[in-house]
């Protein structure tokens, strides 16, 4: 069970570095550094964009409108270091 755990806590790692790849990869669309025309980048955006949009929607959803600044994956990170913090370590002892 305690691998199990590891590997939830490891998956989560690697959802919160696509979180930060995607809005990244949004900020330089929005300053016009990377051209959305170019068939990689926007098969890139179309890959993040259907990996996070499940999970940041609902986020967008409950949070209030603050004009043109998307702090829902900010949230989204604070919630998985939350439960790999809090919640996996205390099922860890719970299963010793």
């Amino acid at each position: 069970m305690i691998e199990l755990l590891g590997f939830i806590s490891y998956v989560l790692q690697l959802y919160v570095y696509v979180l930060i790849a995607a809005a990244v990869l949004s900020w330089l669309i929005a300053f016009g550094v990377v051209n959305t025309s170019n068939q990689f980048v926007a098969g890139l955006l179309q890959l993040l964009y259907a990996i996070t949009e499940p999970v940041l929607r609902p986020i967008r959803n409950m949070l209030p409108n603050l004009g043109g600044i998307d702090i829902s994956p900010v949230v989204v990170i604070l919630i998985i270091i939350f439960i790999q913090s809090v919640i996996l370590p205390n099922l860890a002892r719970a299963f010793i």
